[in-house]
């Protein structure tokens, strides 16, 4: 059952607590709602009293298409890249002042009051005052008719560039133009003059410029015109002091170079050739006749290379036929002898042949060193020449380099003065209006529904602000479980408060059961002593006397075991209403059967005292010090049989300079002692807790203090800080009761759910 319980339980750890925060916003409403009221008044006169503007809108499209047939693509394909600062740049022109002082001109506005002087706010008016009161104090110069007409202009340019609202559409290159003014038909004419000014400083823009580079351009050209001409002439000046003259793009130098480097080739191929020839023969010839002839080799190449190939054919045929005689009849046959001598006849012709051939490839080989070392002697010198021209053509191509340089720069130029030269004359802006200028049927501002809406949501934060600031204030006992939360003590319940109607009506009633005119307050609300006293009699079917009751039944619980019982009455501050309560809970007490003695024991204030009536004589003070017998100052009421032991007012300032003394003396105590012997209950009503210490003085002869909080006013730290402070107190604390509560005001303060919620369903038990 206790994990139920504990379950069923607000999550007070929890950031935000969601019933208490409805309860607030619940409690706030009116707050909320009056402020919310308000400020949608405030907007509606403001909607009454405001100046209705109208806003006239015109759309300008930045197109380059329109010009796509004077540019070239590469043109286009630039700007289209650069579009965002292009439209950039158009909405700053918009904006500018002399695009505003050039709508001026155009639409006669300088004149215009409602431009020069338009509708001011509240604090511009005061502002205006103030200057002018403080221009009276100054020496104004005299000005001319003109000064005073460009004066005028120039401020209706300044105000016109205030008022203009210029914006691009998106990511658009649209660019929408809008002004508004109270006059519809004004509006329209400036915006479409806004309009037109732009695109006309579109074409005046294009025509200056193009006229501005024409005119530079023709100035370039004339000057470039005669540097390439000059950069050309001291070319070929240059060439003819040096002789640079060319062929085909070439020096005559270098072909003649070129030339004998090619039979220079072909004379180092041909004396290779002879030199092998000749180290050939010369090998065969070093080795002797025999040799010679064994290894002669006849080269096809030479003429007289066919003898040497019928004098081996013979030499060998020859030595076959010896060979074959040698072996078939000996070598001394006479054939065989005459073989040989005619083999060694023919070997030596061979070797004759081969001696000619040799000085022949001799001669042959130093015709062809003779011609290599003649062609490389000429290439030498042609060399030397042809490095001397090669310095100086360096040079010659720098001037051609030059002039070439100067040449296309002047063509470049020509290109761009002939494009604008072209431009100048065309008359195409690369922009267009889309959407015309119309008169506006309605106005713009102030937007009714906006304005009703932004009052309510102000009113609406307002109000929250405030019921905010109230709740961050709100420090009082509104709750009994504030008082279980804040003091750890019971909550004896809710006492209601009292109005000025029921209090009468409490008076009347009592005097008409008695037989008397009802008499009605005179000078103060407050009931007299009888009334109030039997205020749980009058009304025993009351929220006040059930409330009472279960005080009863809490002292009976705590108390048990007492046969007779001391119960002070105490607040933390004065006027919480503990002497209505100690009253009229003795005479629930007496009433009851019980017998009962009310104390008035708040000698500084003996309000209760006050009411009797007539004035009491003697009272606690006497009877404490012993001058009169407690039971001679008594006064009993026949109805209720309730004993009230009153103060006589003045006495204890007259008598005692610290009421404490008297509160703390034997004979207090004595007399408490004495009371405890005849009566059941003794109801203290003590000195409030705060201001004097008369009810820690008597803490030690009560049983137990009932603690009257006023609902809505005592704060919580102030109870809690005197409790705090006075144990000795608050440990016979038998509960707290809440004081002059507002029932109606109660279920405000209540949580979800909480037990103050259901009061008007607990009003059928009830009867007030």
């Amino acid at each position: 059952m206790k994990a139920v319980l504990h379950r069923e339980q607000p999550d007070s750890d929890s950031f935000i607590d969601l019933d208490r925060l409805i309860a607030a916003a619940v409690r706030r409403a009116r707050i909320v709602g009056l402020s919310v009221a308000l400020f949608i008044m405030l907007g509606v006169a403001y909607l009454v009293f405001a100046t209705p503007y109208y806003t006239s809108q015109t759309q300008i499209l930045l197109d380059n298409d329109l010009s796509r047939y004077a540019e070239d693509d590469k043109a286009g394909a630039r700007i289209q890249q650069e579009v965002d600062t292009q439209i950039a740049s158009a909405v700053e022109i918009l904006k500018s002042n002399s695009m505003a002082l050039r709508v001026v001109d155009e639409a006669g506005l300088a004149d215009n009051e409602i431009i020069l002087n338009p509708p001011q706010s509240p604090a511009a008016m005061l502002k205006g005052v103030v200057s002018s009161i403080t221009g009276l104090f100054k020496d104004d110069p005299e000005l001319t008719e003109a000064e005073i007409k460009a004066g005028k202009r120039a401020k209706a340019g300044a105000l016109l560039q205030q008022a203009v609202d210029v914006d691009r559409v998106m990511r658009s290159s649209v660019i929408a133009v809008s002004f508004k003014s109270p006059d519809p038909q004004l509006s329209a004419k400036i915006t479409k003059a806004y309009a037109d000014a732009f695109l006309t400083d579109q074409l005046n823009a294009n025509f200056d410029a193009s006229e501005r580079a024409s005119l530079w351009l023709q100035s370039r050209l004339d000057d470039l015109a005669k540097r390439a001409q000059m950069a050309s002439l001291e070319a070929e000046r240059y060439k003819a002091e040096n002789g640079l003259t060319q062929m085909g793009g070439e020096l005559m130098s270098e072909q003649q170079l070129s030339d004998l480097n090619k039979q220079l080739i072909v004379a180092q191929a041909d004396s290779a050739s002879a030199a092998a020839r000749y180290q050939q023969y010369k090998s065969i010839v070093d080795q002797g006749p025999q040799n010679a002839v064994k290894n002669a080799v006849v080269s096809g190449q030479s003429t007289g290379n066919q003898v040497m190939q019928d004098l081996r054919s013979k030499y060998l045929s020859i030595e076959k036929r010896e060979q074959d005689i040698v072996n078939n009849f000996g070598a001394n046959h006479p054939q065989a002898v005459a073989l040989k001598a005619e083999k060694e006849n023919v070997g030596g012709q061979i070797f004759q042949e081969l001696q000619q051939l040799t000085a022949s490839y001799r001669n042959e080989y130093d015709v062809a060193r003779s011609r290599e070392q003649s062609l490389t002697n000429s290439i030498d010198k042609l060399a030397g020449k042809n490095s001397d021209a090669n310095r100086s053509l360096v040079h010659l191509r720098e001037l051609e380099q030059k002039a070439t340089a100067l040449k296309g720069l002047y063509e470049s130029f020509l290109n761009r003065y002939e494009v604008a030269s072209q431009s100048q004359s065309l008359p195409i802006a690369k922009a267009r209006v889309i959407s015309e200028a119309g008169v506006p049927t309605s106005p713009s501002s102030p937007k009714k529904t906006m304005v009703l809406a932004l009052s309510a949501v102000l009113g609406l934060m307002a109000g929250a602000g405030l019921a905010f600031l109230q709740e961050m204030q709100e420090r009082f006992f509104r709750l009994e479980s504030d008082v279980r939360a804040v003091l750890g003590q019971k909550s004896l319940g809710y006492l209601p408060r009292m109005g000025p109607k029921m209090k009468t009506a409490l008076n009347s009633d009592w005097l008409r059961k008695r037989g008397k005119k009802p008499v009605l307050p005179t000078g103060t609300d407050a009931p007299g002593l009888d009334r109030m006293m039997r205020t749980v009699v009058e009304a025993p079917r009351s929220a006040f006397a059930e409330t009472l009751r279960n005080t009863k039944l809490a002292a009976d619980i705590i108390l048990q075991g007492k046969s007779s019982r001391v119960i002070g009455v105490l607040s933390a501050l004065p006027g919480e209403g503990k002497s209505t309560v100690a009253a009229n809970l003795a005479v629930l007490l007496a009433s009851s059967g019980k017998r009962t003695l009310l104390i008035d024991a708040d000698l500084r204030n003996p309000s209760l005292s006050r009411l009797l009536q007539p004035l009491p004589r003697v009272g606690l003070v006497q009877a404490v010090l012993g001058d009169v017998p407690w039971q001679d100052c008594i006064k009993v009421d026949q109805e209720t049989k309730l004993a009230i032991l009153p103060v006589v007012p003045g006495a204890a300032a007259r008598s005692l300079a610290h009421t404490n003394e008297l509160i703390a003396s034997p004979g207090m105590q004595a007399l408490i002692e004495a009371a405890k012997q005849s009566f059941d209950y003794v109801v203290v009503d003590l000195a409030p807790l705060g201001p004097v210490v008369d009810a820690k003085a008597f803490a030690p002869l009560a049983d137990g203090f009932v603690f009257v909080v006023e609902w809505g006013k005592t704060p919580t730290k102030l109870v809690s800080d005197l409790l705090d402070a006075e144990p000795h107190i608050s440990n016979k604390v038998l509960g707290v009761l809440l004081n002059k509560t507002d029932m109606q005001a109660l279920t405000r303060y209540s949580d979800f759910g909480g037990s103050e919620k259901f009061r008007k369903q607990y009003s059928k038990y009830y009867v007030e």
